[in-house]
């Protein structure tokens, strides 16, 4: 019996010693691999259309009286909405008109030169839409306004694009499958494997103008830190 005795005594003595000598491994372990990491950057990048423009089409005329100054803007005025509609604007986008914006020449002279006009009045068509390509292709067409006896003082349109949280999830879902990607070749490369993400931030987004005037490049960059073990 005594002899039993001593031998479950070793046995429960060798498990035990087993189990220590595992879990001081499993610590040294923990203890080596504890502040092996990487840190790496993921993009994602799509180039999407525009889905708002404001196009701007500027008037400005001078003259000693103010009258007539006003009646030559409304002319040039009815004459660009008349253009945009025989292009095919209607139903594609809105039209508003700006107030007449008067500067007094006379009350900003400085010095001894007289301006030749007493007035200068600007005033600005803007033209919304959602449809960006036609826009585009529609502001290309302009220059036939001088035909119609109609100079720009100022042309240009502003692309946006509103739909960003839209697209948001997908490009981050892409971004941290790069970074995961990186981090995994970097870690092949040092014979190691990738463990858990230590930290991750919520990406950088950022939205760029593309070579196309309606197109418009969404960037987001996600910056993760892997823990590395054997």
């Amino acid at each position: 019996m005594v002899k039993y005795e001593k031998i479950i005594v070793a046995t429960i003595m060798a498990v035990g010693l087993l189990l220590l000598g595992l879990c001081i491994k499993g610590g040294i372990d923990n203890f080596t691999n504890k502040d092996r990491r990487v840190t790496v950057k993921g993009l994602a990048e799509k180039v999407v259309d525009a889905d708002k423009v404001v196009w701007t089409l500027g008037l400005q005329e001078s003259d000693n009286e103010l009258k007539p100054i006003f009646g030559r803007l409304d002319k040039k005025v009815k004459i660009i909405e008349a253009f945009l509609k025989e292009k095919g604007l209607e139903g594609k986008g809105e039209i508003s008109v700006s107030t007449f914006d008067v500067t007094d020449n006379l009350a900003n002279v400085w010095n001894d030169n007289t301006p030749r006009y007493n007035y200068s009045v600007s005033r600005s068509v803007h033209v919304t839409s959602n449809d960006t390509k036609f826009i585009n292709e529609l502001i290309a067409k302009s220059d036939e306004l001088i035909d119609r006896d109609v100079i720009l003082s100022s042309n240009h349109a502003d692309y946006e694009y509103t739909k960003f949280q839209q697209l948001k999830p997908e490009m981050m879902a892409e971004a941290i499958s790069n970074a995961e990607k990186t981090a995994k070749q970097f870690a092949e490369n040092s014979h190691s494997k990738i463990n858990k993400i230590v930290e991750a931030g919520q990406g950088e987004f950022s939205i760029y103008d593309a070579d196309i005037p309606y197109k418009k490049s969404v960037r987001v960059v996600s910056t993760i830190t892997y823990s590395l073990k054997d």
